[in-house]
C-alpha cells in the first residue's frame, strides 16, 4: 500500500521530532528503563497512526457515465433535499460522508466530466458532523458537468480536527471519475449535491468506500 504525497513532509518531521524527543528522554531519564521504554512505545504508535493515516490504497475502477461512487471514505450522514446557496441557489439533494480520523482521506471524483467551478472557502472549525458545517466551516467547492449535461457539486469541508483542505481541481479541466480530486487532513466531511430526484443506492448511516461504493444512479 502506498503513502500519500501530502503526508510526506508530516511524515518526515514527525519521524525528526519523535526521533529527538526520545533521544532526550533516554539521557534525562536513563535511570527508568520503565519510563523509556514505554515512551518510545507511544511514539512508534504514534507514528504507526501518521503511516495508517496517509494510506493510499489502490483503487481502480471502470468509468460509467450511469453511476455515481462514493467521492470519500466515510459513514453516510445525511441523505436530504436542501438549497444549496452557493452555486446552484436551488434545492438540491445532498448527500454527506463523514471522515473519521481512522478513515482513507483521499478524495475521489464520483462521476467523469468537465469543471465548470472551482471555489475555495476560509472559515470555521465546527466539528465536522455540524449540520452548519457545510456552509461555515473552511470549506472547497467543486462542481463537473457530466457528458449528459448533469451539473454535480462536490464539497470539501474541513472539521474540528481537520486544518488544511487540499483541492487538485482546476476550472476547465476535463476528468476522470475516481481519479484523485483532492486530500483533507485528519477528520472531516465530503458533500455531494445532486439533481433532485436522483435515485440514491444507499442508506443513511451506511459505510461507504471511494470508488467502490456506488451512491446514486444518474
Amino acid at each position: 500500500m502506498a503513502i500519500h504525497r501530502e503526508g510526506y513532509k508530516i511524515l518526515a518531521i514527525g519521524f525528526a521530532l519523535l526521533l529527538g524527543i526520545n533521544f532526550l528522554v533516554s539521557i534525562l531519564w536513563s535511570h527508568d528503563p520503565v519510563l523509556r521504554w514505554s515512551f518510545l512505545a507511544c511514539s512508534f504508535l504514534l507514528y504507526i497512526f501518521l503511516l495508517f493515516f496517509f494510506r493510499l490504497p489502490a483503487r481502480q475502477l471502470d468509468p460509467d457515465p450511469g453511476l455515481i461512487y462514493a467521492p470519500a471514505d466515510g459513514k453516510v450522514v445525511v441523505i436530504e433535499e436542501t438549497v444549496e446557496n452557493e452555486y446552484f441557489k436551488d434545492t438540491r439533494l445532498q448527500i454527506s460522508i463523514f471522515m473519521s480520523p481512522f478513515n482513507m482521506h483521499s478524495n475521489k471524483y464520483p462521476v467523469s466530466g468537465h469543471i465548470k467551478y472551482v471555489c475555495y472557502h476560509p472559515g470555521h472549525y465546527f466539528v465536522a458532523w455540524h449540520p452548519k458545517s457545510s456552509e461555515l466551516n473552511e470549506r472547497s467547492s467543486i462542481v463537473i458537468e457530466t457528458e449528459s449535461g448533469a451539473e454535480i457539486l462536490i464539497r470539501q469541508v474541513a472539521g474540528a480536527i481537520a486544518r488544511r483542505i487540499v483541492t487538485y481541481a482546476k476550472e476547465d479541466q476535463l476528468v476522470t471519475q475516481g481519479d484523485e480530486l483532492g486530500f483533507i487532513k485528519f477528520g472531516s466531511r465530503v458533500d455531494i449535491f445532486l439533481p433532485v430526484g436522483t435515485e440514491v443506492e444507499i442508506p443513511i448511516l451506511q459505510q461507504v468506500k471511494a470508488n467502490k461504493s456506488i451512491i446514486a444512479k444518474i
